[in-house]
């Protein structure tokens, strides 16, 4: 609990600036992180609550009623304080888990809006199979699922230009070192950390750009061709990013993409006879890894849906944030 609510108020501080009352910086971020984990999914709910409870949890008589909570979220978020804070903690859990780091899985999750306060354009929402007027947010998780920073876009230029206009220079910024200036040097096939997206990443140009700035991307093959002969695939017990051991039977070829980058192709066959097409540009890892790598996306999936489920996220913040957005 101690070092569950020190990691919960490190760097506040720096970012964070309250008027002087009853209740601090420290009681206010208390209080909301309480919220979300007994799944309270807005503000408004604690009306129906009893303050007195409540107010045991954090050690005063009662927390705030909810016009002034609301009140003193309104003047946490007036500038860039969160953003920077959000910033300050990727930074250091990244550090603090190069491991997790090096492979980072890239994912758009579309928040639909059905209010009329603002004009937003129509987004396709996989999930309803409907273009309907909403904002996206993209998501870097790492293997299992755990997130590590997420931007928003009301207006969507899609996920190769937000990866390299807004992702990839965070990035560069919070990420360890994972191989050194001299390694790079000595090896060109070499890269510094793997990018997992789904078929809206593929393009040879993209990857071409990437593969330049020494960065691997692994996705699923757009254009597979044909299938591949059973023969060539062969069982591998492999250990999932849960723990989970299996079996998948794999293949791997060179495949040269249209632009004339050649790139590894794996593909998975399936008991049905199914097979799965992936390919990367990670030319030093083994095949079995990359396999894991890439099906572990589903992680992060997960880690929507149980979102969208207990923290209410499809829900949008206000109406302000998206018409100045």
């Amino acid at each position: 609990m101690i070092i569950g609510k020190l990691q919960l108020l490190k760097y506040s501080e720096n970012f964070f600036k309250l008027s002087k009352g009853y209740y601090g910086l420290d009681s206010l971020l208390i209080i909301l992180a309480f919220i979300a984990l007994v799944r309270v999914k807005s503000i408004e709910s604690l009306r129906y609550s009893a303050p007195g409870e409540w107010g045991k949890l954090i050690g005063l008589d009662r927390i705030p009623e909810v016009r002034t909570l609301r009140s003193k979220i309104k003047q946490l978020t007036q500038d860039e304080g969160p953003q920077q804070w959000s910033e300050a903690l990727c930074k250091e859990w990244m550090q603090s888990a190069p491991e997790q780091a090096s492979i980072l899985y890239i994912d758009g999750h579309v928040r639909v809006y059905n209010g009329q306060q603002t004009k937003l354009p129509c987004h396709h929402v996989a999930r309803q199979k409907l273009c309907l007027r909403a904002t996206t947010d993209y998501w870097v998780n790492a293997m299992d699922g755990q997130p590590f920073m997420v931007i928003n876009k009301a207006v969507d230029p899609g996920m190769i230009k937000v990866i390299e206009n807004d992702i990839l220079p965070q990035l560069e910024k919070r990420l360890p070192t994972f191989v050194n200036a001299e390694e790079l040097k000595s090896d060109p096939l070499l890269h510094r950390f793997t990018l997992v997206c789904d078929r809206e990443s593929y393009s040879p140009p993209f990857f071409r750009r990437m593969k330049a700035q020494r960065v691997a991307c692994l996705t699923y093959h757009k254009y597979p061709g044909e299938n591949w002969p059973e023969e060539e695939f062969l069982p591998y017990a492999v250990t999932l990013s849960s723990g989970e051991q299996t079996q998948l039977n794999l293949a791997e070829r060179g495949h040269c993409l249209s632009n004339g980058l050649w790139v590894r192709e794996i593909r998975k066959l399936s008991q049905k006879g199914h097979q799965t097409s992936i390919i990367g540009t990670d030319y030093r890892s083994e095949m079995i890894p990359l396999a894991v790598a890439r099906f572990a996306r589903w992680s992060q999936e997960n880690f929507f849906k149980y979102c969208r489920e207990h923290f209410g996220l499809d829900k949008l913040v206000d109406y302000c944030n998206l018409s100045s957005g």
